[in-house]
């Protein structure tokens, strides 16, 4: 029995969800938020370096250091029902 994607809607309608995240990762917002962030993360000396850190916006829309795999699970956490 196949799997069936929990993406649904237009968007993911024919499995396309790569070619839709493709277009939404290279939108302007998204490539200003990324680049900003890699400023940060260059500029606090975490850019490539190996320690597992990621610069990470807090709720009152600061920033701050925290493990990559803490700052990455959360989105999915919010995503889940």
């Amino acid at each position: 029995m196949a799997r069936k994607s929990k993406y649904s809607g237009p968007k993911y309608a024919n499995g396309n969800y790569k070619s839709y995240q493709k277009e939404y990762d290279s939108s302007e917002l998204q490539i200003r938020k990324r680049s900003n962030l890699n400023k940060e993360n260059r500029k606090r000396g975490t850019y490539g370096n190996g320690d597992g850190k990621d610069v990470s916006h807090k709720k009152d829309g600061s920033t701050t250091l925290e493990p990559a795999s803490k700052n990455r699970a959360r989105v999915g956490k919010a995503r889940k029902a």
